[in-house]
């Protein structure tokens, strides 16, 4: 048996030998721990490695986000759309400085005091939201009336009146597919006197009204 004092005398000498070099030498860290996370992962498969994801400062709704069209140009399209819808046709278009207004009376939209669109006009709302859902533009909503209070007591002033018509031309855009915002307001007949100077009876006219107004700007 005395050949395995000295097999043990010689092993212990290897290991000093060993460790004496390792003591000597500069480990790399990274390397060192590229090597334990290693042996840690084959030896214990329940230990999951983290891996940092790519992030991007773009996606697909920023990619593909509609642009703002040009009023003039959207002008021209929208007078072609509107003069082939009999409805449409009695609306007014208006290109001011700095936006587009599309002035839609109201006795063509709702029945007398209620803010229901008729089916006829809501054909007409998607006709014209099929050339709106392909721009970007910011577009608002502003109902208006006349003076003269509602009647039916659905609505108890023309302040409602007014917006619950301006939610409603809002709404049967969104359904035609415009995709932004859209801002909706109630101005009763706070603007009533800045109408033309024509009949009562056109001025009431006038008066009922719902404005889509376009922007050069993009819409939020």
């Amino acid at each position: 048996m005395a050949w395995m004092v000295v097999f043990t005398d010689l092993v212990s000498l290897m290991l000093t030998f060993f460790v004496l070099i390792f003591s000597m030498s500069s480990v790399k860290m990274d390397k060192w721990k590229e090597m334990t996370d290693a042996l840690s992962q084959n030896l214990n498969p329940s230990i999951t490695k983290s891996v940092a994801t790519a992030t991007a400062k773009f996606n697909i709704s920023t990619i593909f986000r509609k642009r703002a069209i040009n009023l003039d140009y959207l002008t021209a399209v929208l007078e072609r759309a509107v003069n082939q819808d009999p409805l449409l046709k009695r609306s007014l278009l208006m290109r001011l400085e700095d936006r587009l207004i599309i002035a839609l009376p109201g006795d063509l939209l709702f029945q007398p005091g209620r803010a229901v669109m008729t089916e006829r006009a809501r054909d007409a709302l998607f006709t014209l939201g099929g050339v709106l859902r392909n721009i970007g533009n910011q577009i608002g909503v502003n109902g208006h009336s006349d003076p003269v209070p509602p009647q039916g007591g659905e609505y108890a002033s023309n302040w409602e009146l007014s917006i619950a018509r301006a939610v409603a031309v809002t709404n049967a855009l969104k359904r035609s597919g415009y995709t932004e915002d859209i801002i909706a307001y109630g101005y009763s007949d706070s603007l009533y006197s800045q109408l033309p100077d024509v009949t009562e009876e056109q001025r009431q006219a006038m008066g009922r009204r719902v404005d889509i107004m376009v922007l050069p700007n993009v819409g939020d």
